[in-house]
């Protein structure tokens, strides 16, 4: 089993998690972040502003990124 933290770059959650969680291998860690990510896509997108970003990370034991989802706001013209 290995360890990770899930990171928030924006909002009311923004920060690094202190205590980590156990994923016995990196495909599980991708399930576990997709799923969290898909419960709180509603309520980060209702408040979205344009040209904002939002972005989780798992980062491994050492803190290092592993995996990245990010949302983006863009004005177009």
């Amino acid at each position: 089993m290995s360890l990770y933290f899930f990171r928030i770059s924006t909002g009311r959650y923004s920060g690094a998690a202190d205590q980590p969680y156990e994923f016995d291998d990196r495909a599980a860690a991708w399930s576990e972040m997709t799923e969290v990510c898909a419960n709180l896509l509603g309520g980060i997108a209702r408040s979205m502003k344009p040209n904002a970003k939002w972005s989780m990370e798992l980062l491994d034991e050492h803190k290092q990124p592993v995996f990245r989802i990010s949302i983006m706001g863009e004005t177009v013209s």
